[in-house]
């Protein structure tokens, strides 16, 4: 199935090679036919100024070349006029017939000899002769339509560019879609299938407590009980939009914090800067839990299970922000962003989706703001959530 996949592909990248190479060919046969063209009406111009230097005017026969000269709007020219016995004109602007040029580049004899010279490489000079003499020389550009022509290709190339960047964006946003769908519905077929045994353990508990065992036991397996119980919430809540509730931000830390801090090694120093005053945002107190257990696991990860995590609260006008920090091996700045995509991570056995769906949790759920505000290699990483603050 892959390779079918891959051999379409292959054909439709080879298709939208040639059908570039055609519009491009095409195009260049095109603009070469309007220069051609525009060589025999120059041409027919030159002999049209010949002919009236030896025509009767006042004729019809003399009349066509005038009309000739005077039709020719569009093509930008200049015809060099010599003097008698082939010397020029001492006043440089009786040597020059300009037409169809914006003054300003032809308004000193530099820029008109600059001109000139520009003509010279788009087409070859023309004579214009009398009784066998050479009287005067045409140098004319590319009129107005082929100086746009010339541009169409690029203009084309645009177009495709935008085109396969568009179906791209597409394809892109097709497979993420059908991703996040596969996640949340594993998800909630995960929570499916923990809460099945969850419900016999909560049974067996009531069972032990009858049998006079140890309520310290009982206690314990409680606790365990519960904490399957958050994660079942949490999977199940997966994939759809939960409910936001006001919250205070602090004490939903706090938990967490206690909670976090009671299950870590003795190894890992703890510590916690909060205001004092409740602070109230709209929140899913389960799936924030879970977005400070997987920043604050990441960082232990990052110390290798030993060093400081910091966690702290700071209020501002509109948001509150929620900091943690540890005292890991650092983050490359260039991967600031990336570490929040889906299967990226640095450890050897991670799936790279703690931080991935923290930033979905955050973001998505809570319409908030994940980033990585510093980190230095060697010392150490500071993640920030930001939410709004209810008024």
């Amino acid at each position: 199935m892959q390779n079918e996949k891959n051999y379409y592909r292959y054909i439709f990248f080879v298709l939208s090679i040639v059908t570039v190479g055609i519009i491009l060919w095409n195009t260049f046969i095109f603009f070469n036919e309007l220069k051609d063209n525009e060589r025999e009406k120059m041409e027919i111009y030159a002999a049209a100024v010949g002919e009236l230097l030896q025509g009767d005017l006042e004729s019809n026969i003399g009349q066509l070349p005038l009309n000739i000269i005077k039709s020719n709007t569009a093509t930008p020219m200049i015809l060099y006029s010599y003097g008698e016995e082939g010397k020029p004109d001492t006043d440089w602007t009786l040597k020059y017939d300009i037409r169809n040029i914006d003054d300003e580049k032809v308004k000193t004899e530099k820029k008109v000899l600059a001109l000139i010279k520009k003509f010279k490489t788009h087409y070859t000079p023309i004579d214009v002769t009398y009784e066998g003499e050479i009287f005067s020389t045409i140098y004319y550009g590319n009129s107005t339509i082929i100086n746009k022509l010339k541009y169409y290709p690029a203009g084309i190339m645009l177009i495709i560019l935008l085109f396969i960047a568009l179906v791209y964006f597409f394809l892109k946003t097709k497979k993420a879609s059908e991703q996040n769908k596969l996640w949340a519905g594993m998800a909630k077929e995960t929570a499916h299938q923990i809460g099945t045994p969850l419900s016999s353990l909560v049974g067996w508990t009531e069972i032990l407590r009858s049998e006079q065992i140890n309520p310290e036991y009982i206690s314990e397996i409680e606790k365990d009980i519960f904490r399957l119980q958050t994660i079942t919430d949490r999977f199940s809540k997966v994939g759809s939009m939960p409910n936001l509730t006001k919250k205070d931000v602090v004490a939903e830390t706090i938990k967490s914090y206690d909670y976090i801090k009671s299950r870590s090694s003795k190894l890992i120093d703890f510590d916690l800067q909060i205001p004092d005053d409740p602070i109230y945002v709209s929140l899913n107190k389960q799936l924030y839990s879970w977005a400070i257990e997987n920043l604050v696991k990441n960082g232990i990860d990052a110390m290798k299970g030993k060093g400081k995590i910091s966690i702290r609260i700071e209020k501002n006008t509109k948001h509150v922000n929620i900091l943690i920090s540890d005292t890991g091996k650092g983050i490359p700045k260039k991967d600031f962003k990336r570490i929040f995509s889906p299967g990226v991570t640095t450890k050897k056995r991670g799936w790279g989706l703690g931080l991935s769906l923290t930033r979905r949790i955050v973001e998505d759920y809570h319409e908030g703001k994940i980033k990585v505000k510093t980190s230095v290699i060697g010392e150490g990483t500071t993640f920030q959530i930001s939410l709004k603050l209810l008024e």
